[in-house]
């Protein structure tokens, strides 16, 4: 079975950091890049940042470009979402989804193949 699990998502003061977890199995790991996506409340789900689980090359929206990093250990079919500087306005629920390697750059969500549960993220004033 296809499974993507999300985690390490939790509640944070402004300015703290998180690091996320998406576990991957049951496909072909090194097809896809992999994307997080957030979704906040009352708002439409987002692509935020995705990895090239090949080359490594990675992507980030602008609004988290310099304060997000993504990263991929292949060994492990895992990719890590490591978050710093987090802002109220980064609340949500986070997801991500594998999508095929084209897609990385727009990470349209009619794209994505597999969807993980989402894990949410609070960050308080």
């Amino acid at each position: 079975d296809v499974q993507l699990q999300a985690s390490g998502g939790g509640l944070v003061q402004a300015g703290g950091s998180l690091r996320l977890s998406c576990a991957a199995s049951g496909f072909a790991f090194d097809e896809y890049a992999i994307g997080w996506f957030r979704q906040a409340p009352g708002k439409v789900r987002e692509g935020v940042t995705s990895i090239d689980t090949i080359d490594g090359t990675t992507y980030y929206t602008a609004s988290v470009k310099g304060r997000f990093t993504i990263s991929s250990d292949n060994a492990k079919n895992t990719v890590y979402l490591q978050m710093n500087s987090l802002k109220p306005e980064d609340t949500g629920v986070y997801y991500c989804g594998a999508l095929r390697r084209r897609y990385r750059l727009v990470l349209p969500l009619n794209r994505v193949e597999y969807w993980g549960k989402g894990t949410l993220v609070t960050v308080s004033s």
